[in-house]
């Protein structure tokens, strides 16, 4: 599928981060996809089909499932001992798979009570596990089990290793939702999808400091803030309406790449990750980009 056309270019240094590659369809025909991560080693993507309540794998030109019962997973992320850790709407947990293939929970409750849905993840370079818990698996028909909510806020957690118990980072946002790091870690974004807006928060240490709204997603199409990550340059892909907006690390909107259906997630990969690996509600999407993205672990 020729995109180049149909790209939204608001500043002429867009075709210098991603540039006119056409748009490829991979697989099609799942529910809702969400939560692609790549394994540099094994050459794969692995990705959710929430509705579908399965996992999949994309490597050697095919789709495969990769975990037939996920309990309506969604996000996904490897730590850099290459585990895949795993947010579960149907459990309301955060799940890690062991070497061996077994599933370890690391978190499902919070002072007590339990967890609302987590739904992105990301692993610090140190093993920081942080996510994002929204309503979505307990409040929306075939993303989960609906069911009442324990927790009367949306928080974004922190899990250091070693231990048990779950860091607050922040209960201001009205949905959290997707999540990364700076390149230097320094400095974790959070975007809100009630409020179309991409937050920052400044690390000290297991400490964060609330730096405010970062940017907004605007434009014409379906979509809000939802998967987001960083190239090797420092721009930074997040969905947003009418495909993935790409702003520079001032902020600065330099366009959209335009999908046509609505974009939950996407990841870079390949082995010079330079490929766009997109989850866009029944569709597996696959896109060349001129900028890589940062090594996957």
């Amino acid at each position: 599928m020729d995109n180049a056309e149909l790209n939204e270019r608001r500043n002429a240094r867009f075709d210098d981060v991603v540039g006119d590659a056409p748009l490829e369809t991979l697989a099609d025909g799942f529910g809702f996809l969400e939560g692609p991560t790549w394994h540099p080693a094994r050459r794969a993507l692995v990705f959710s089909d929430i509705t579908g309540s399965a996992m999949y794998s994309w490597s050697n030109g095919r789709a495969a499932v990769y975990r037939e019962a996920s309990n309506y997973a969604v996000g996904n992320a490897y730590d850099r001992s290459g585990r895949l850790v795993t947010c579960e709407h149907g459990t309301s947990r955060v799940v890690r798979e062991t070497e061996s293939g077994a599933i370890e929970v690391l978190a499902e409750s919070f002072d007590g009570k339990g967890l609302n849905s987590p739904n992105d993840v990301v692993v610090s370079s140190w093993g920081g596990v942080y996510f994002t818990d929204p309503p979505f698996g307990r409040t929306v028909e075939g993303f989960g089990v609906v069911r009442e909510l324990e927790l009367d806020f949306c928080g974004v957690y922190g899990l250091q290793p070693g231990d048990d118990e779950l860091a607050l980072v922040s209960a201001d946002l009205t949905l959290p939702n997707g999540l990364c790091f700076s390149l230097d870690e320094t400095v974790l974004y959070v975007n809100d999808t009630a409020r179309d807006h991409i937050r920052r928060f400044v690390r000290h240490g297991d400490r964060f400091d609330d730096a405010g709204v970062w940017a907004t997603t605007v434009g014409e199409g379906d979509g809000h803030p939802d998967g987001m990550k960083f190239d090797q340059a420092g721009n930074l892909y997040c969905t947003g309406p009418g495909g993935i907006h790409v702003f520079d690390p001032d902020a600065t909107c330099l366009g959209v790449l335009r999908v046509p259906e609505l974009v939950a997630n996407f990841a870079f990969g390949d082995d010079d990750m330079r490929t766009l690996y997109i989850c866009a509600s029944t569709t597996l999407y696959r896109c060349r980009v001129r900028v890589p993205g940062p090594a996957a672990f």
